[in-house]
């Protein structure tokens, strides 16, 4: 019997041995189920890196730029192009925003983004690991970065290409291309533009004469918001950030070809006619509205003496956003019928066409060596856009016959700097992964908890990300 219990004290003995190897290799098991459950991977400050982790959280919580670059990236999949993938953009965003949303499983509760950081190098982008640079700056470059890489793909497959004539698609293209006689269409794949691409349409119109200028189109992937003087007992409100930016200013000493024709036409022929100038009246609007909304809010200013400051003040800003009243129409003299009808004809879909008065112009890239030199810190109105409700509410009842916007948006993810102008730290507010997720994340580098949406509305922003709710359905909180 002595012996018997002699065994079950050693039997015991490494057991309770194994038990401590395992704990102190891999942690308590419950603790890690528990934490890997709602939450998401963090990432690994390289040294300053903590402006490219946080807008990398805030990217992946974006659910239509992810599957933008799944169509974006699909070409690369063939045998011929997987020695080539690590050099693409598109395939290494790709490949790190699917492990943050957990769509790819993952044993790491850290990443490493540092392949980000090899791919940018190899497109000629300076970015130094060891100095501070802003997170608005990287989303420029990674933005433009895939619109060149679209750029530079073939639009017609080469005769050469014997691996891409051979597949079933291209096979059946040129089968129809020999019955119907016409040209294969061109597909679609290069042609399309990321979901946070829209069009700013700039219009003028003489107050002499009230003629109106063709309509400009400019295109951005963001909306860069000064922020407004504030009012004594008034809190600022992303509202108001908006309505100033779209607010009407003077430009005088125009030329304006309407006020010249009519002068011209009360004077006898022979005489010398000089080209009237006039002040005209400028209004910037949105002619297309974005799938994915960022929103930037800028928050350096400048001293009297010419030094750069930080804007530290609260900019209030909701769940949902409205922007069906900072959308470009159409002026002309029709009925209300029947403007709503083509309303709604246009609009039933995101990424319609708009309505359009002119053909919109590209925005050229510029070539050649990109440094990006950047801090830590970068760079009234009767209707409403942002309304103030309280979680699971919203107010239809502000919208005439009690129909929904077209233009509704959700919060995803909020980017926010702590610090000064010249040092500081950029985290992250994300909703985590799934279609109709209320959890909310703060996100620090690699460190990971849950939030409350009290605690992300009260943040002091800097980027705002927001999706398009699509169609008129009641949004659910």
């Amino acid at each position: 019997r002595h012996r018997a219990m002699r065994n079950w004290g050693v039997l015991g003995g490494a057991a309770a041995a194994l038990a401590a190897g395992i704990y102190v290799l891999w942690g308590p098991i419950t603790g890690r189920k528990r934490r890997r459950r709602g939450l998401v991977p963090g990432l690994l400050n390289l040294g300053n890196t903590c402006f490219m982790n946080s807008l990398l959280q805030g990217l992946s919580s974006c659910p239509s730029f992810i599957r933008w670059l799944e169509e974006f990236t699909a070409q690369y999949r063939t045998e011929q192009e997987k020695p080539r993938e690590h050099q693409y953009l598109s395939v290494t965003l790709l490949q790190l925003l699917r492990a943050l949303s957990c769509q790819e499983v993952t044993e790491d509760d850290v990443l490493d983004a540092s392949c980000l950081l090899e791919v940018l190098r190899m497109n000629r982008w300076q970015i130094s690991s060891f100095e501070e640079q802003d997170a608005h700056e990287l989303f420029h470059v990674l933005t433009s970065s895939l619109e060149d890489e679209r750029d530079r793909q073939p639009r017609v497959t080469h005769l050469f290409d014997v691996h891409s004539l051979e597949q079933p698609e291209i096979t059946q293209k040129q089968i129809s291309c020999r019955t119907r006689g016409s040209l294969p269409p061109v597909s679609n794949h290069w042609k399309s533009q990321h979901p946070f691409h829209g069009r700013l349409t700039s219009n003028m119109v003489c107050k002499h004469c009230e003629h109106q200028s063709p309509v400009r189109f400019d295109t951005f992937d963001s909306l860069s918001l000064s922020i407004p003087a504030a009012v004594w007992g008034r809190p600022m409100t992303l509202d108001h950030c908006l309505h100033h930016f779209i607010s009407s200013e003077s430009v005088k000493d125009v030329v304006c070809d309407n006020c010249t024709k009519i002068q011209a036409e009360g004077i006898l022929n022979g005489q010398s006619i000089e080209n009237q100038r006039t002040t005209f009246v400028k209004q910037l609007k949105l002619g297309k509205l974005p799938q994915c909304l960022c929103i930037h809010l800028q928050r350096l200013s400048w001293s009297n003496q010419g030094t750069p400051l930080k804007r530290h003040e609260h900019v209030q800003f909701n769940e949902f956003l409205v922007m069906d009243i900072y959308k470009y129409r159409v002026p002309g003299p029709k009925s209300s019928q029947e403007q709503l009808s083509r309303k709604n004809s246009e609009e039933t879909t995101p990424g319609t066409q708009d309505g359009r008065a002119g053909k919109p112009s590209d925005a050229e890239q510029p070539a050649g060596t990109k440094p990006l030199l950047m801090n830590g810190a970068s760079s009234s109105s009767s209707s409403s856009s942002s309304f103030l409700m309280s979680p699971g509410t919203f107010p239809l009842a502000a919208f005439p016959e009690c129909r929904a916007p077209l233009y509704l948006y959700r919060l995803m993810a909020v980017v926010v700097h702590h610090g000064d102008m010249h040092s500081g730290h950029f985290v992250t507010f994300r909703r985590a992964p799934g279609a109709r997720s209320t959890q909310w994340l703060w996100i620090s580098d690699e460190s990971v908890r849950r939030a409350s949406l009290h605690e992300v509305l009260a943040a002091s922003a800097y980027l705002l990300f927001y999706e398009r709710v699509h169609g008129r359905a009641r949004p659910q909180s």
